[in-house]
């Protein structure tokens, strides 16, 4: 049962992701929000993603955690754009950090924003930033069973990315498993399997980015779901 307080948390929540939204779409700025437990490799993730894709996109990054600005600085080496918010203990971001975060951005010919959740697969589900897509990153250092443990996400993201798989070899990880709990929540899932280590399977997920900011430029992206 959700009780009132809550629900008006996650209304007034909306209300500010839609102003995020309006924000990005006039500019044509395709939005997605990185989701995953601390530790599966988001940060690295975007670190080789800025750097690959540099050529071709204009990218920038909200950066999400409790305390640190160690990842900002990271993705910040690769030469995108990149913003710090501090939770202080807060375990996600939400709308309105997400809207004061865009004033300290530029976003005249900005391509694409990635926005870093804090790592957390319960609480960063439920609160709209105005993003365009969610993605779930699953490291195999991790249980197969993630999926079918934390469902919302994978039931709303559409795309999962199944990180280190050069650990494959020496975890116990069922790829074939974790891919079908996620996949019966979620038959229009995008998966793929990738290291940022070796870039296996990188470029699938760079195809993907690509289509994705096409969708968005022709006005073709669905509004997510909430």
């Amino acid at each position: 049962m959700q009780i009132p307080v809550v629900r008006n948390v996650l209304e007034a929540n909306e209300k500010l992701a839609d102003q995020v939204r309006a924000r990005l779409d006039a500019g044509k700025i395709l939005a997605l929000n990185l989701i995953s437990s601390p530790g599966a490799g988001k940060t690295t993730l975007l670190e080789r993603t800025l750097a690959d894709l540099s050529g071709e996109f204009r990218m920038a990054v909200i950066e999400g955690d409790l305390q640190t600005d160690n990842d900002a600085r990271r993705v910040a080496a690769t030469g995108a754009q990149a913003v710090q918010i501090n939770t202080e203990g807060g375990c996600h971001l939400n709308s309105s950090m997400i809207l004061q975060a865009l004033d300290n951005l530029s976003l005249d010919g900005l391509d694409i924003l990635f926005i870093e959740n804090v790592g957390n697969l319960v609480c960063p589900v439920e609160f709209d930033c105005g993003e365009d897509a969610k993605i779930a990153l699953l490291s195999v250092a991790e249980g197969d069973d993630k999926p079918e443990k934390y469902p919302l996400l994978f039931n709303l993201a559409r795309a999962m990315l199944l990180n280190k798989m050069d650990l494959l070899p020496h975890v116990d990880f069922d790829v074939r498993r974790a891919r079908d709990f996620a996949t019966r929540l979620n038959r229009e899932l995008a998966i793929f399997e990738v290291s940022c280590r070796n870039g296996q399977g990188l470029e699938g997920w760079y195809d993907w980015l690509r289509a994705m900011r096409q969708a968005k430029l022709e006005g073709r992206l669905p509004r997510p779901e909430r």
